[in-house]
């Protein structure tokens, strides 16, 4: 008999869900992961189910047609079948379900506890009352395809009568939620910065002295833009010391016309043009951001993490799979004034890190308000002891 069936719906939400995992101590876990094969899970739990498969969206079918249709020729929908297949199987030999992710993965979860006859926890981090709050039903019509991003639809609170608890992102979500009549849902701390672990790596043989630009180009296809377009604006600012956290392998990067890679080792390489260098680190990502000052992030989640970490933030969009428009624009609106969006142009870049270099007060504002947007810790310490409890 298995304890406890974490089901998790994107890259963020494998770590979160990874994460939770180390606090349920003593319990025989399974994983689902819905998007990916969900490596996070590895030696953390008993057995990952599922088909495990990467689709071409990275988990983003519906940012655009482009993305939809690629994943639909890929067998997203035969993908889909045999998630809610893994489920079906799986509640007859669990205890318990925990969801982290979207409403997709609500329903997944649903099916897994046999609509709430066993014990169904969800966390949401993705859905913040931030993200739309102060703007206008006009202004939200006119992209009617955020709306199930940016707030709390009434297919998943319908199936909140299902659940035994709900955890939400921030203290203004929980009151959005309230409401909405979501009255199992609350606000018990940042389940985003409790996966932000301490430094894995010393970096002071690396550090010359300069403060440090922190490059997070994230882990989708993004990078192919993001990380050339990053190089070039490091070049502009010889002021700073530049580290990239680097998710993949070191095979195939995509650098800037001119630019050249070599590799030290396996976690370290170095991006060089000119005299200038660039360092990519791997598994490095938490021993960056202690040491950053200020951070260029086309991610999602980690920068939302540095932001918690009280650096501020400089975005441009990208032509996806991810980090387009409308959602760069999105997460400008959850981390206020801890990050600033611009133009996809180096010098235009470069000019913001230079407002958060050369203004105290930006800084500092940038600094109050990605804590608390972000934080603070302690959630899924929290919910992992309600879950034990429960059972």
């Amino acid at each position: 008999m298995t304890d406890v069936l974490i089901i998790s719906g994107g890259n963020a939400e494998d770590l979160i869900g990874a994460t939770l995992c180390q606090h349920l101590e003593g319990l025989r876990l399974v994983a689902l992961p819905l998007v990916g094969p969900g490596r996070r899970y590895e030696g953390r739990v008993e057995r990952i189910l599922g088909p495990r498969k990467q689709m071409p969206s990275g988990g983003f079918p519906f940012n655009s047609l482009e993305n939809l249709l690629a994943d639909l020729q890929a067998g997203f929908l035969q993908e889909i079948v045999l998630q809610i297949r893994a489920a079906q199987l799986a509640r007859r030999e669990v205890r318990a379900v925990a969801v982290v992710g979207d409403a997709y993965a609500l329903a997944v979860g649903v099916l897994a506890s046999d609509w709430g006859r066993l014990p169904l926890f969800h966390l949401q981090p993705q859905i913040s009352h931030h993200y739309w709050a102060g703007r206008s039903v006009w202004e939200r019509l006119r992209q009617p395809n955020q709306f199930a991003a940016e707030d709390y639809m009434f297919y998943e609170r319908w199936m909140h009568r299902f659940v035994r608890a709900v955890y939400v992102r921030d203290k203004l979500s929980e009151q959005r939620a309230q409401q909405l009549g979501m009255h199992k849902a609350r606000f018990v701390g940042s389940m985003a910065m409790d996966t932000l672990g301490p430094p894995e790596r010393d970096l002071n043989g690396l550090l010359d002295g300069r403060k440090v630009l922190v490059l997070l180009p994230g882990t989708r296809a993004d990078v192919r833009f993001s990380l050339p377009l990053m190089l070039q604006t490091a070049a502009l600012l010889p002021e700073l010391q530049p580290l990239v956290a680097w998710a993949g392998d070191f095979t195939n990067v995509p650098l800037a016309e001119g630019w050249a890679l070599a590799i030290q080792d396996e976690q370290t390489a170095i991006a060089q043009h000119n005299g200038q260098q660039v360092w990519l680190l791997r598994g490095g990502f938490s021993a960056i951001l202690h040491v950053g000052y200020v951070a260029i992030g086309t991610a999602g989640t980690a920068s939302e993490q540095a932001a918690g970490m009280g650096i501020p933030v400089v975005a441009f969009p990208t032509p996806g799979p991810q980090y387009i428009y409308p959602n760069a624009l999105r997460q400008s609106r959850l981390l206020g004034k801890a990050m600033r969006l611009v133009e996809a142009k180096p010098e235009t870049i470069a000019e913001a890190v230079r407002l958060f270099l050369l203004n105290p007060e930006a800084r500092e504002e940038a600094r109050r308000e990605g804590f608390e947007r972000n934080g603070p810790q302690g959630a899924i310490p929290k919910i992992a002891a309600e879950i034990q409890a429960i059972l």
